[in-house]
């Protein structure tokens, strides 16, 4: 491709080459430029690429250009050919919900018949090729290459996640979105955005750039939810479980196993439960509609789904006790799942591990405490992802937000598999743990390392411990 084409439209400046230059590859990293290249010098937050020129010319580049973050995603969606234009590109943005929002809207139009790509926390797939993602949203050169592989593969719709930081750094400039969905604002990333108002605008952002041709699906019974739509150009379509919306849910009944909801007059029975969930089913049954599924045939093929991923996994083991891994590391993603548990087994001792991640917001950690000291019977307050912070620290931290009689019910273990261990094998028989803020994670970064750590392992391990000593 020629240079001209890769640029055009995007405001990037030629500083060395010509616009009849021919580019085999893009990049912007000077330590991936190959013969051929596009080397693309951005001023990242970190350092400036404009500093690798030299480097990335002595590499072979055929061509440099000065770009800022928006003419680099543009610049992308020129060389893989635009092809969110060929996709009916979803993407969801919003607190909590996102990752189980568009991993069951991945299997939903799977199970319909077509070929689907994903784009999320956990995993990025084209059609049923898997590969690990780093991300929640990826840098604009990997999107646009793997929408351009999904395009290849014959995919008619992609399922992807959009973090307001993506938002705020034009990582999803120059896509066109079919469908954007809102599921919910809280307390999040404020150690990036320093402010919930600046939060909130970057979510906006996303919908304030949806075209005409796009539907704006948004949750009404969020405070923000009509906020996030109020300049959109895009058709709003709402949905709720409590007010008057285009589409709406309501629990009828739940158990461990799964829920009885009633969405738009016709009771369904799904695999999930909790109202957060019911929250997210109807996110997804509401894209279904508007992507001109059936109404029935998207309530059957929501029947059939099972979560994410490290959302609300129930291990049953010894003593009747129930351990449940989920990735809950906000106050609000943590009340839910709490609240669920104790709605559906009221009776039983409630047990909440958590921790916080270390170089990241600190203001949530004492309404972490407050939000389980209030739900569960019992905490256990331990490490999480401390990367390069005293994990002592960080648990003083949280431990701020409990009262006296949060105090008296809490222990604190810094090693969270020995508070793993000691939060099951204490436990009344009967009980319900909770295990938050890993989920699907299967490491713990501690300083600068990422170590193997996987919970459904640990928790796999003591019940054959348990059984052993039974």
């Amino acid at each position: 491709m020629k240079l001209r084409d890769i640029i055009e439209n995007s405001g990037a400046i030629i500083l060395n080459g010509t616009a009849d230059t021919e580019i085999k590859a893009i990049t912007n990293d000077s330590r991936k430029v190959a013969e051929g290249s596009l080397f693309l010098a951005v001023k990242g937050f970190a350092v400036d690429g404009h500093d690798f020129i030299d480097a990335a010319l002595a590499k072979g580049a055929a061509a440099v250009v000065s770009a800022d973050r928006h003419a680099l995603a543009v610049c992308a969606s020129n060389f893989y050919g635009n092809p969110s234009r060929k996709l009916e590109l979803v993407g969801i943005t919003g607190t909590n919900g996102k990752t189980t929002t568009v991993t069951l809207l991945y299997r939903l139009f799977t199970r319909l018949g077509y070929k689907c790509g994903l784009l999320s926390t956990i995993a990025n797939y084209v059609g049923d090729r898997g590969q690990e993602a780093v991300n929640t949203t990826s840098d604009p050169i990997t999107i646009n290459s793997l929408l351009a592989q999904m395009v290849e593969e014959g995919c008619k719709y992609c399922f992807m996640e959009v973090s307001s930081i993506g938002v705020e750094q034009e990582r999803v400039a120059g896509l066109l979105f079919k469908v954007g969905i809102f599921s919910n604002l809280t307390h999040d990333h404020l150690d990036y955005h320093k402010t919930f108002a600046e939060y909130l605008r970057c979510k906006k952002l996303f919908f304030d750039t949806l075209p005409a041709t796009a539907v704006a699906i948004t949750n009404v019974d969020d405070k923000n939810g009509m906020v996030m739509v109020q300049n959109t150009k895009a058709q709003v379509v709402t949905y709720s479980c409590r007010s008057i919306a285009d589409h709406r849910c309501k629990v009828m009944e739940q158990g461990f196993d799964g829920m009885l909801l009633n969405i738009d007059g016709t009771e369904s029975w799904v695999k999930l439960i909790g109202l957060h969930n019911a929250y997210n089913i109807l996110a997804i049954y509401t894209t279904a509609v508007v992507l001109g599924t059936d109404p029935m045939d998207a309530l059957v093929a929501v029947s059939s789904l099972e979560s994410a991923p490290g959302r609300l996994e129930n291990y049953k083991g010894p003593e009747d006790k129930s351990v449940i891994i989920d990735y809950a590391h906000t106050p609000d993603a943590l009340e839910n799942v709490l609240t669920t548990l104790r709605n559906i087994a009221p009776e039983r001792e409630l047990v909440c591990l958590f921790g916080c991640g270390g170089d990241r917001d600190r203001t949530k950690r004492p309404e972490m405490a407050a939000v389980a000291q209030k739900l569960a019977d019992r905490l256990v307050i331990t490490s999480d992802n401390s990367r390069t912070e005293n994990t002592h620290d960080i648990i003083a931290e949280i431990k701020t937000g409990l009262d006296r009689q949060g105090r008296a019910k809490a222990i604190c273990i810094e090693d969270r598999e020995e508070a793993i261990r000691m939060a099951i094998t204490t436990s009344k028989r009967g009980a319900t743990i909770l295990l938050a803020g890993k989920g699907h994670e299967t490491y713990q970064i501690i300083g600068t390392e990422k170590r193997h750590f996987d919970e459904k392992e640990i928790v796999r391990a003591i019940f054959e411990e348990m059984k052993e000593n039974d």
